[in-house]
């Protein structure tokens, strides 16, 4: 090899071994190198015995795997670009045309448009249910429903279902129907307010369990990235294989990131959850407002089955504002907050707000309130600040 590009490229030197630091290290590849041609033929990407290819794994994602299964109390996880992409991976790895999906009325909202839009295009049904009814989830299901989708609490409106209710009415489904079909119908829950920490999916009654990492595993606002959790293997390899198929990856640098917010993540959940409770209670007071909507507070939906089943809640409440102010009154009292930024998602350090147009959002039974509604992200700011941010908001009304 007398040219230097050669050299350079297939240099002999290897690091020692025994370099040991706080953090993983971070792999990145697209291709894998195999020593020899047994090495290629014989290596197993499906039970992660080895690497084949960069979007089969690296020790980064495989490391973080694990710890994702471990936050969520389940064996086998698979990494995704997105949350979204973690709802659309179990969709496509249980259902097939002719098949039916029961989602929440009060589901996150690209859910239930990926059901109505993609999902029926291909021949999959949907109905939407009450997810605060767990008579009404038992009288849709039939012998059509493959997978039923949980959510706790609801998207933007936070009200906390009766978990283990909503499960049992599958089981007894299952039971019931002694369906030929070798999984019979599938619980997913959308994780991602509870995170691993306020509750055990599991121990609720989900088979699987998804999140968007994005949230708080990051904590930064600055990751892209979900997860699928299950205990049992015959769903994982399910969603394995079609993983593997349809091409699903997430960069090592994005691996990293999150691999570093699992070790804040308990703290950062447990401060912001702290803030959120005292500025929803003490908003709630507010003349201005209707009412707030936060598991917590005693007047929320769900406030009896989130204390039992819950030890924690996140970041968000939602305010619904007295009838006489106008959406455009709204809007601007969203203008005027200052530390309140107006953006998506939530779990990161700046506090979030958005408003809602609810009765549009709603199909299984009516929205029940006439005013307007914001949803409030609560970052690491101090408690203080944040509340004379909203007073003063409060009084361009």
């Amino acid at each position: 090899m007398s040219d230097l590009s050669t050299q350079l490229i297939h240099h002999p030197y290897t690091p020692p071994a025994g370099f040991a630091t706080v953090q993983p290290a971070v792999h990145k590849a697209s291709t894998i190198l195999f020593p020899n041609v047994a090495a290629l033929r014989s290596r197993d990407w499906k039970h992660k015995t080895g690497y084949t290819y960069g979007l089969h794994g690296t020790p980064t994602t495989f490391t973080l795997e694990e710890r994702i299964a471990t936050l969520e109390g389940g064996r086998f996880c698979t990494l995704v670009p997105s949350g979204l992409a973690a709802v659309v991976l179990v969709d496509m790895a249980l259902l097939k045309a002719g098949d039916e999906v029961l989602i929440p009325d009060n589901a996150y909202g690209p859910n239930k448009a990926f059901a109505q839009a993609e999902l029926a295009s291909w021949g999959i049904g949907c109905q939407l249910y009450d997810a605060m009814n767990p008579a009404d989830l038992a009288a849709k299901l039939n012998v059509k429903t493959r997978l039923v989708w949980l959510e706790a609490p609801g998207s933007i409106t936070l009200e906390f279902p009766d978990l283990p209710a909503l499960a049992a009415a599958v089981s007894a489904h299952n039971e019931s129907s002694a369906q030929a079909h070798r999984l019979g119908t599938v619980t997913a829950i959308d994780n991602t307010w509870g995170a691993g920490l306020a509750f055990n999916a599991f121990a609720l009654g989900a088979d699987i369990s998804v999140q968007a990492l994005t949230k708080y595993p990051s904590g930064g606002a600055d990751v892209l990235m979900g997860s699928v959790v299950t205990r049992r293997e015959d769903l994982y390899h399910l969603m394995h294989f079609c993983h593997m198929r349809v091409g699903y990856g997430v960069s090592g640098n994005d691996a990293e990131l999150v691999l570093r917010g699992l070790g804040s993540m308990a703290l950062r959940y447990a401060a912001q959850d702290t803030a959120a409770r005292q500025l929803a209670a003490w908003l709630l007071d507010q003349p201005q407002i209707e009412t707030v909507l936060h598991p917590a507070l005693p007047n929320s939906p769900g406030h009896a089955e989130w204390t039992r089943d819950c030890n924690g809640a996140a970041c968000l409440f939602s305010a619904v504002f007295k009838p006489e102010f106008s959406p455009m009154q709204i809007d601007r009292f969203c203008d005027s907050l200052r530390l309140f930024r107006l953006g998506y998602s939530w779990a990161g350090p700046m506090s979030l707000c958005v408003p809602y147009d609810m009765p549009a959002l709603r199909v299984a039974k009516p929205w029940p309130y006439q005013g307007g509604l914001v949803r409030f992200s609560v970052g690491l700011e101090a408690v203080a600040d944040l509340q004379a941010d909203i007073a003063q908001a409060l009084e361009s009304l």
